[in-house]
């Protein structure tokens, strides 16, 4: 398969057809400078939020594909074997050279692309906390926000050693590939985590993660990758747009791209396509959900066309996830998450009902798409506050009525946050990282073997922390 040359950056998302938000500039005389970020289908909405005029400078990250050298020579080799043009032949040996040059600036490639890998994410974190900011001052300072404010950064301080380990590796491991490009929106950008070992090709999982539909990025499921690749599983964390920067279409457009990157790409990165995982946590898990059954409903229609299929997943993971969003609001509202700004990231409230798998997947219209998805395995926490665990028991016994195979796996006491990052970096042996581990190497007497003799997860955080972090988390 011929490689694919990315973009090297980022188009002015407001000049795509296919985002559903646009800049409009308005004038004041309070303001002439600032400019109003709306929906297209709701522009007489009263939520409005002021962004300045930077805002499209931010969006327009430079970023830079990662193309393979190994790749171009092989291609290079290919067609002069296969008697091709000398033109095409020089061309590659030509991209090839230059790449080498580029690499070896500044003292050394290693060094260089550290540097790079920095630059990005101080970018990255500017960015998030410009729209972070906004956002507050759009919702208000209220007691309710002080608190879990004050919360959150208590429960960061007390995870910080686990945290600076788990950075050291993202920077620094060679096994870390940040950053490849899979669209030409803002944010589109997947982290691969691959296994030490590179003896055959290897099970996948495209992890979508979590954040509340607002602060999700790419880099919070590094643990998982971390791990999850010592068990010889490559991990590919899926970053997309979050709200304001997009509404959910925009999440669910951005994630089934990154989905069809990995379908179509992940064998040249030692992958097999055969054996490929869909995963999400928490605000990830519907993410996904949605992506999922979209993709479904678009295959079973007449001509759409699709680039990827719901067919090459072996199966869904979904980890503390809500998938009934008519259920969900106003248990959101009184967690601080306010209906009317819940609305906006649905784009209405008609979205409440649209983008709900659970509800979705009932509708009599498209029961010849439900049999088309995967495998649903849902893994949820009793003492979840932030999402009750009756979300995913009550959306798989509704898969299960409409002929899916489905089942939730429930883990007694465990918090939103427990299974995803206390339980990881307590060490030793982990239920539900077993459990997911198990799924994946079914049938793998191999692999199965080599899982009974891992050794244990090291600790990341002396356990009075962690107890205390249990307590303090705002999640």
């Amino acid at each position: 398969m011929q490689p694919q040359l990315l973009p090297i950056s980022n188009p002015n998302p407001s000049s795509s057809s296919s985002s559903s938000s646009e800049i409009i500039p308005i004038t004041s005389s309070a303001s002439a400078g600032t400019m109003l970020f709306g929906s297209e289908d709701d522009m007489a909405a009263t939520t409005r939020i002021l962004i300045s005029p930077t805002f499209e400078d931010e969006m327009k990250i430079e970023t830079r594909p990662l193309i393979s050298r190994t790749l171009s020579y092989t291609d290079t080799l290919s067609s002069t074997s296969g008697g091709s043009g000398s033109h095409q032949q020089q061309q590659r040996r030509r991209r090839t050279a230059s790449e080498t040059s580029l690499f070896s600036l500044s003292g050394g490639g290693r060094r260089h692309s550290f540097r790079q890998n920095m630059g990005r994410a101080a970018s990255d974190t500017y960015l998030l906390t410009r729209l972070g900011c906004k956002l507050l001052r759009y919702l208000g300072v209220g007691y309710r926000w002080v608190t879990r404010f004050l919360s959150l950064g208590c429960y960061a301080f007390l995870l910080i050693p686990g945290f600076i380990q788990v950075g050291y590796y993202y920077f620094c491991s060679s096994q870390v590939q940040r950053g490849i490009v899979y669209g030409d929106q803002p944010r589109n950008r997947l982290d691969l985590y691959l296994p030490k070992n590179g003896d055959g090709p290897k099970p996948v999982v495209a992890f979508i993660t979590g954040g509340a539909w607002i602060i999700g990025y790419k880099a919070w499921g590094s643990l998982l990758g971390q791990q999850l690749s010592e068990r010889d599983i490559i991990v590919a964390c899926i970053d997309y747009r979050n709200f304001p920067q997009g509404t959910m279409g925009d999440m669910i457009q951005d994630a089934s791209r990154g989905i069809s990157f990995i379908c179509n790409n992940i064998a040249e990165y030692g992958g097999d396509p055969d054996r490929i995982y869909l995963m999400g946590q928490s605000a990830g898990a519907h993410i996904a959900a949605c992506a999922l059954l979209e993709q479904a409903i678009k295959e079973a229609g007449e001509g759409e066309s699709t680039s990827w299929s719901v067919s090459q997943i072996n199966a869904y993971f979904g980890l503390s996830g809500g998938y009934n969003l008519l259920n969900l609001v106003d248990h959101f509202h009184s967690r601080g998450l306010y209906r009317r700004i819940f609305e906006s990231i649905m784009e209405g409230e008609e979205g409440l009902r649209r983008y709900s798998p659970e509800i979705k997947v009932q509708d009599p219209d498209i029961r010849n798409v439900v049999s088309l998805l995967p495998p649903i395995i849902l893994f949820h926490g009793t003492g979840d506050y932030s999402i009750p665990s009756d979300s995913s028991k009550s959306f798989a016994e509704t898969l299960r009525k409409v002929g899916v195979k489905a089942e939730s796996v429930l883990y007694e006491g465990k918090t939103h946050t427990d299974l995803f990052l206390q339980d990881p970096m307590r060490g030793g042996r982990d239920d539900m990282f077993e459990d997911l581990v198990a799924i994946i190497h079914d049938g793998d007497s191999e692999a199965l073997a080599k899982d009974a003799n891992a050794p244990l997860k090291k600790r990341l955080v002396p356990e009075c922390m962690l107890k205390l972090a249990h307590s303090v988390s705002p999640f």
